[in-house]
């Protein structure tokens, strides 16, 4: 059977629906963006991202504090990620490394120590988790809880750390075992600071649902190709194979093969792009982590500038495409949001980034924001 053709234009007007940007009817607690939690970096990003699936208004994104509802936790790529606080222990079993050669990729930096010290990295998180639950018995900073652990784990699992010129447990080790360890970021706290997740029933024993994480990044960014999803978990696209779910459709993008979910076929072959459409994304949203950055923005000018290797801007969405980047700063007691246009802005495009700027506002609790356009 001949796999479907789908063009870049269908793939991206897909994509909008699917991520609730073209704010349908749909409860907050339902969009699918949380199938793969939301991140938070920087702090208020998350928020920032359902305003913009929710009709714009702030005042409709739920409090993310409220830890009946939602816990902050170190999670994908050991990012500050916010999930529904039933999900935790199921997120927790889903990130546990597939294999030890996916452990040492999750592990980035500190990975290499594993790699070359022939170590059992999964045993080393495990490890990590344990003596991470048992030192935080009331909320401790990121910092003290180092130096607390460093001070009990095996010699053979710490590191140097170049930036504090001493040896202590690595920093993504940490945060790759924050969550497994049944900790949580508590929110709006700085510096970053952990306390444990109530009634933790200890480190998961192994890996188990990973193809439901790899599922739910086919249904967000869809049609996508295995490598693309072992880069959003820090992974490789051999280990995501092995965990590759059932009830895939195939289709052809742009001459390419890739997959989404079954059940999203038709809605991919009937999208057409949503006119008048314009968001402003946060940095961290859902729809600029995507790993096709070549489908999403296809100038690598554009790129460039979406994504340097520190301090991202947030982007300007207008009908499926980024057309500009945005950032605030603070001048006085003023907050101005810059824009930096990809392509000229329309009167109207404008008029509703105007709009849409209060989202921006709001989550920077002022109602003075001054718009400057920077070409």
């Amino acid at each position: 059977m001949t796999s479907p053709a789908v063009t870049r234009a269908q793939a991206l007007a897909h994509r909008v629906r699917v991520h609730g940007l073209d704010r349908a009817d749909v409860a907050v607690d339902e969009l699918a963006v949380w199938d793969l939690g939301l991140q938070d970096s920087p702090a208020g990003s998350a928020a920032q991202s359902l305003a913009a699936r929710l009709a714009g208004q702030f005042s409709a994104v739920p409090d993310l504090a409220n830890t009946q509802r939602y816990r902050t936790v170190w999670g994908t790529r050991g990012a500050p990620i916010v999930v529904h606080a039933g999900d935790v222990a199921s997120f927790a079993a889903a990130l546990w490394p597939i294999d030890q050669v996916d452990a040492i990729s999750r592990l980035a930096g500190n990975g290499q120590q594993f790699r070359k010290s022939g170590l059992d990295p999964i045993e080393a998180i495990r490890v990590a988790a344990r003596v991470m639950h048992d030192v935080v018995t009331e909320p401790m900073t990121k910092g003290v809880v180092s130096t607390e652990v460093s001070a009990i784990i095996p010699d053979e699992y710490i590191t140097w750390c170049r930036g504090c010129q001493a040896h202590h447990l690595g920093d993504q080790l940490m945060r790759v075992a924050g969550l497994p360890g049944g900790l949580q970021l508590v929110r709006g706290a700085t510096p970053a600071t952990l306390e444990r997740i109530d009634g933790w029933t200890g480190v998961p024993h192994g890996q188990a649902g990973a193809d439901g994480l790899v599922r739910a990044y086919l249904r967000l960014y869809g049609p996508a190709v295995p490598v693309d999803v072992g880069a959003f978990l820090q992974s490789s696209g051999k280990a995501v194979k092995s965990v590759w779910p059932d009830h895939l459709a195939e289709v052809r993008l742009d001459g390419i093969k890739a997959w989404l979910p079954e059940e999203d076929v038709d809605d991919l072959l009937a999208a057409e792009p949503t006119t008048g459409l314009v968001r402003l994304l946060p940095r961290s949203d859902p729809w600029l982590l995507a790993r096709d950055r070549t489908l999403t923005v296809p100038d690598p000018a554009v790129r460039k500038v979406l994504w340097p290797a520190i301090g991202w801007p947030g982007g300007v969405l207008v009908d499926g495409e980024i057309a500009a980047a945005w950032r605030t700063r603070a001048k006085g007691k003023r907050i101005s949001l810059e824009i930096e246009p990809f392509t000229p802005l329309s009167a109207k495009t404008k008029k509703a980034i105007e709009a849409e700027s209060a989202i921006v506002a709001a989550s920077r609790g002022t109602e003075d924001l001054a718009i400057t356009y920077l070409s």
